[in-house]
């Protein structure tokens, strides 16, 4: 097992290395196509499940985000 150091409050190298990986991914061209692919998704026969988990999600909610409906 890799020793770890201890970095004190969070994981300054872990928060580094996903910030890193997730300004890769914005800029190589791939989100339109994921995210196309995620809404296909709800089309498929995923569907029912997805809209169930996000039923459950929105009934834990106090109110919808108002940015949603601009």
């Amino acid at each position: 097992m890799a020793e770890q150091k201890n970095e004190g409050e969070g994981n300054h190298t872990a928060a580094k290395a996903y910030d890193d990986a997730q300004k890769k991914f914005a800029q190589s061209g791939k989100v339109k196509p994921a995210a196309e692919d995620a809404a296909r998704a709800v089309d498929g026969p995923e569907g029912p499940s997805l809209r169930e988990a996000e039923r459950l999600g929105k009934a834990h909610a106090k109110a919808e985000d108002p940015a949603l409906k601009r």
